[in-house]
């Protein structure tokens, strides 16, 4: 090859990896394994790959994931986004981060725009999309994650947690505490709150119990929390315990109830959902079901870029979450 030009894909070709790793190596040699950049380094000496050749691969953009999540008004994503660019930052990836605001038509439109973007890679937070979308995601030709739940896809990548289950573990510790009035406060009705009304459902049925919903259809805040109080103190009197499916709302039934000065857990005890940092923090602590929610976004990242590298990888990881019963059960 000494009489003509070199190219990134004929470095890679020669050390058996794909031209991302070389541009990475060029770019930060310290993020390849000595293996691989012994055997780089190697390769370019053996084919003289001259300094102003390299431009190429300090002049290329990174590779770009994108990353699909419903509303940046919903906390439990910040934590997911940092472990997704834990392992972005480390593996020379840039993220592009879009909401849709749990419109499948908004969510189904972002698709088109991030895949007109030459994404490397997607990352999803829902499994459930509108025909087109998926016809979309199917025919892109890349590596797609879905991440937050356990929807087997076939074709993509599935890193969660069983929503169902989690929601029926805390129900049964609700009623292990002696309750038996427990309504469940939901917030925008999608797949993953569904399923945890599904487990709360189960939970109850199989304690001689009436399962009792309120779902308002708005992102989860502290404010419909109180809102939602008031609303089944007139509605349903007996209720002794509320479910909540987010922490946020927990937090602002908490709030309410400690102005209407009732007694917490002894006359409504409350659960949230996601163990977040304003549940931890009120007086007493909320009891949640703290979710994964770093562990999930770098998993799923570090499956994805080992897809797009074309190693081999787990596509369906199940990962735990735990009960904390706080001070409110």
């Amino acid at each position: 090859m000494k009489n003509q030009r070199v190219t990134l894909q004929d470095i890679a070709q020669l050390s058996g990896v794909t031209k991302m790793t070389v541009s990475r190596y060029l770019r930060t040699p310290d993020k390849v394994s000595p293996e691989t950049a012994q055997r780089i380094a190697q390769v370019m000496a053996e084919v003289n790959y001259t300094p102003d050749e390299r431009k190429e691969a300090v002049q290329a953009p990174a590779p770009r994931i994108g990353i699909l999540v419903p509303s940046f008004n919903n906390q439990i994503f910040s934590d997911l986004l940092a472990g997704i660019e834990s392992v972005t930052a480390l593996n020379g990836y840039q993220t592009l981060v879009v909401n849709y605001n749990y419109d499948k038509t908004r969510e189904e439109e972002q698709i088109v725009n991030l895949l007109s973007c030459n994404i490397a890679g997607l990352i999803l937070t829902d499994s459930e999309h509108t025909l087109r979308a998926n016809k979309y995601l199917d025919s892109a030709n890349i590596p797609v994650a879905q991440v937050m739940d356990l929807e087997p896809l076939p074709g993509r990548i599935v890193v969660g947690f069983n929503n169902t289950q989690a929601a029926y573990d805390m129900t049964v510790a609700i009623l292990a505490s002696g309750k038996r009035h427990v309504l469940y406060f939901g917030s925008m009705s999608d797949v993953r709150d569904r399923k945890r009304y599904q487990g709360y459902s189960r939970a109850m049925q199989e304690a001689g119990l009436e399962p009792m919903q309120i779902s308002p259809n708005k992102v989860s805040s502290v404010s419909i929390g109180a809102d939602m109080l008031a609303l089944i103190r007139q509605m349903y009197p007996q209720v002794d315990a509320i479910f909540c499916t987010n922490d946020d709302i927990a937090v602002g039934v908490l709030q309410e109830c400690l102005r209407l000065s009732l007694n917490i857990p002894g006359h409504i005890a409350i659960s949230g959902f996601h163990g977040l940092d304003i549940g931890q923090a009120t007086t007493p602590a909320i009891a949640s079901v703290v979710t994964p929610r770093f562990e999930m976004g770098k998993v799923a990242t570090e499956i994805l870029i080992k897809k797009i590298n074309k190693l081999p990888t787990i596509e369906y990881v199940d990962l735990h979450y735990r009960l904390s019963l706080g001070g409110t059960l």
